[in-house]
């Protein structure tokens, strides 16, 4: 036991430290990951921990701050990187990865704990989320926390887990809001009915008057001043995000990007994906049983036993919560996967043939070795990537102090925006026109679409050349006027205008 449990830590740690080190290496790509970082860099840069800023002068009221004091905590720390952005999300899959072992290990093995921690670990949501700069993270840390503690004060666990059930629940409704307990109360209910007369006792165990006095006094905090600093949060964030996002698939209200218009269910195809490859194998095994006559078994076994009906019910909820929603992102689904992976780790550690043997070990490898080759040809530029980082860089190296910040035409990337700290510019057509003719640039460096072709080019200007190139943008070089000239149009009653 000792030597095969020493095995599997080694291969977990490899996984996890596989993800560790390719985070400092994959640049931000559009648009996700550049959006919460370039908020998260304002944050740290203006020193303003209550309200999180989409840009200058506009409010993201989105999502509750957690996640950004992370990360602006790490830019403070590690200064500006992918890495120091990336490692707040790292730290919470730990934090995940060790609640799936403790909970796996109370209900069944040391043994059944490795190959469930492994399980998590490399699933394909798990496995990219840990190296991102999202929410989602935070979220089902939160939720993992307050349904582990949950379970084990059920169990008959005291001390800190009576706790940190609420912290879990802290955790939640400071990175998502009020969908935290959502994802927390649906499991429990579930769970009550199906185990009604052996958990109604152990309900008392929990200091619940304690223990939500604790949880308002640690989250209201924050969202009071948030309304105060900028009225208008609570409607949009409480009433926009969490009611009319779902109850509208193309909702318009959205402020900072678009509605994800999706055919209700596609939240369980979502999971295929973000289990894989563990939750098509596990499927396929299950139909297996199913169709060889074990169906009383499987449906009994579930039911009568607490902790596998504890595990399927915190599994399905967010799938059964988001059903009939229409607004849905493969993301949502995080918060299923540590149960999820134990369910399946269970199954996992059962090797009784050789066949299932080699097929978890590749399923182990699978997704830490595509995702650490598409890193691999990222760097080496064989993979294109919708990252502006390469761009603003050149930029940065052969602009001088005369010449114009970094525009773009008619539509700014995040990318960009992180990559330049907010100093790059959008600009329409007939914005540049002017800059032409009004500020005192020696030269103006204007990125503009790929696709155009090179009699539009010209169309900006007779001077332009074009000096470097990405998968989605080239980066034109325009002379500006000359310093004398502009006085001489300031004197016929051409004003400069400020950006």
């Amino acid at each position: 036991m000792s030597k095969r449990f020493n095995v599997c830590l080694l291969i977990l740690a490899a996984v996890l430290v596989s993800r560790f080190i390719a985070m400092a290496f994959f640049p931000f790509a559009d648009t996700t990951e550049p959006r919460y970082a370039e908020i998260a860099r304002l944050m740290a840069e203006t020193g303003d921990w209550i309200t999180p800023w989409f840009e200058p002068g506009i409010p993201f009221w989105g999502k509750p701050p957690l996640s950004f004091w992370a990360q602006a905590a790490a830019i403070k720390v590690f200064g500006i990187s992918e890495f120091s952005l990336r490692f707040p999300s790292w730290l919470a899959t730990l934090g995940m990865v060790w609640l799936v072992w403790r909970l796996a290990r109370q209900f069944w093995s040391v043994q059944v704990a490795q190959w469930s921690c492994l399980v998590f670990a490399t699933m394909a949501l798990t496995y990219i989320s840990a190296g991102a700069v999202m929410t989602d993270a935070f979220l089902a840390l939160g939720t993992t926390l307050a349904l582990v503690s949950f379970y084990l004060v059920m169990a008959g666990e005291g001390g800190p887990w009576r706790w940190s059930f609420f912290l879990g629940l802290v955790i939640g409704l400071l990175s998502k809001g009020p969908l935290a307990p959502v994802l927390i109360g649906i499991p429990i209910v579930l769970w009550l009915l199906l185990s009604w007369r052996e958990a109604t006792n152990n309900l008392r165990r929990l200091p619940w008057w304690r223990g939500s006095l604790l949880t308002a006094l640690l989250v209201c905090p924050w969202y009071i001043l948030a309304e105060l600093k900028t009225p208008g949060f609570l409607d949009y964030f409480i009433l926009g995000e969490h009611v009319r996002r779902f109850l509208d698939p193309g909702w318009a209200g959205d402020l900072y990007g678009s509605a994800h218009n999706q055919p209700e269910g596609m939240i369980w195809m979502f999971w295929l994906w973000a289990s894989f490859p563990w939750g098509i194998v596990a499927l396929v095994s299950l139909a297996l049983a199913w169709f060889r006559g074990n169906r009383r078994g499987i449906v009994g076994k579930t039911i009568s036993d607490p902790d596998v009906s504890f595990l399927l019910a915190s599994a399905l909820a967010p799938m059964l919560f988001f059903t009939l929603a229409g607004n849905t992102l493969w993301t949502y689904i995080l918060p299923s996967l540590p149960f999820t992976a134990m369910l399946i780790g269970r199954w996992a550690s059962q090797c009784e043939s050789l066949w299932l043997c080699r097929m978890r070990g590749g399923a182990v490898a699978l997704v830490p070795v595509l995702l650490t080759v598409f890193v691999g040809l990222a760097e080496a530029g064989w993979a294109p990537l919708k990252t502006e980082k390469e761009l603003v860089s050149y930029y940065q190296q052969a602009s001088n102090t005369d010449d114009s910040p970094l525009i773009y035409l008619n539509d700014l990337p995040f990318s960009a925006r992180f990559y330049s700290n907010g100093n790059a510019l959008e600009v329409t057509e007939s914005g540049l026109g002017e800059l032409l003719k009004n500020k005192p640039f020696q030269r103006l460096y204007v990125a503009v679409p790929r696709t155009w072709p090179d009699r539009k080019l010209v169309g900006l200007s007779m001077s332009v050349r074009k000096v470097m190139s990405n998968s989605r943008y080239q980066l034109l070089v325009i002379k500006g006027l000359p310093r004398d000239h502009q006085s001489v149009s300031g004197a016929n009653g051409v004003r400069s205008n400020d950006i």
